[in-house]
């Protein structure tokens, strides 16, 4: 963090131990940093839980009117450039839990996905390996229902622990929720306002843990071919409609290699939206996205639903009509 910050955070966290907390605090915490586009505003407020009680204790000591969204790698998030005035909850634990749970694999929210299928694997079970294609964590897996190469997380969950704005943690069921492609809503409650994902139990087949490490390395191998991985991307922006692909559609209509700003629709997968030189603002990603789904509207008649969120501010008019700061950079 710049030196100007060293003493709000350490002040904050001085007011954190008040409560007992022991997780990070930051005030006006560039998002660029937390999600895979590298492009979007700063957010308000952002907590990295030092585990799962401190999460709880952190979230009862919230205001209730506070908003609050939970990020992992950020790979299905965009951030508007005038950021997001509310609590980011950061996720990501590159030292979070994986356990075999008798014949379950469990693994905590803030695990990558890909970290799933290789645990999978060496410890002889088969049908996790699309996790590792998916460029997440578990939490978010969760809550999009990712998947690829024809599997999809839900598949495979046989319980689920959640938490609540009280710091309440609730264990439920698959039949506690509806799910579907890329699509995931709590019966009672909305996921992802009133609860969040903190750990899932999953049951993949006792297999051959060799095929399946072969299996994981195919599919890397199709990725690295066929996808811009080596730019700043959010994976697919666009969900399949039935029957077809967004991003045949997208090429269809001639935008590979489309620019507005910064942001480009990638020429090596229409559904990918890149950020080449890690110059892009939120805006010109967000009015991309727009142009693909208007175009791809009125050519074809379908109308493209996102997988990307998108939340936070625009910028308003009055700030985007200021001066330039040099080279272009935001004032």
């Amino acid at each position: 963090m710049p030196e100007e910050n060293e003493e709000t955070i350490a002040g904050e966290s001085l007011a954190l131990d008040a409560f007992g907390l022991r997780g990070r605090a930051l005030e006006n915490e560039p998002m660029a940093k937390h999600v895979s586009w590298r492009a979007g505003g700063a957010a308000a407020h952002a907590y990295a839980p030092a585990d799962l009680s401190d999460l709880a204790e952190f979230l009862r000591e919230l205001p209730p009117d506070e908003p609050v969204t939970f990020v992992g790698l950020g790979s299905n998030l965009l951030v508007r450039d005038g950021g997001y005035r509310g609590t980011v909850v950061l996720t990501h634990d590159t030292h979070g839990t994986m356990r075999l749970d008798g014949d379950f694999v469990f693994a905590e929210a803030g695990v990558a996905s890909p970290k799933v299928a290789r645990f999978a694997a060496t410890h002889g079970f088969e049908g996790a390996e699309f996790l590792a294609g998916v460029p997440g964590t578990i939490g978010g897996a969760l809550a999009m229902n990712a998947g690829c190469y024809g599997s999809e997380t839900w598949e495979f969950v046989v319980r689920v622990d959640t938490i609540d704005r009280g710091g309440r943690v609730h264990a439920r069921q698959p039949s506690d929720f509806e799910t579907g492609y890329r699509h995931v809503r709590l019966r009672r409650g909305r996921i992802g306002e009133d609860e969040w994902f903190v750990g899932g139990w999953f049951r993949f087949r006792a297999g051959d843990g060799a095929h399946a490490r072969t299996r994981i390395n195919e599919l890397l191998a199709r990725r690295i071919a066929t996808q811009p991985l080596k730019l700043p991307n959010a994976g697919s922006v666009f969900r399949n409609p039935p029957g077809d692909h967004a991003a045949r559609l997208i090429e269809a209509c001639g935008l590979k290699g489309h620019s507005i700003g910064g942001a480009r629709i990638s020429e090596q997968h229409a559904n990918f939206i890149v950020n080449p030189g890690g110059a892009a603002r939120a805006a010109d990603i967000e009015a991309l996205i727009e142009v693909a789904r208007a175009t791809v509207r009125e050519r074809f008649g379908i109308d493209l639903l996102p997988e990307v969120r998108i939340i936070g501010e625009a910028v308003v008019a009055a700030q985007s009509a200021a001066p330039s700061a040099p080279n272009g950079g935001e004032t």
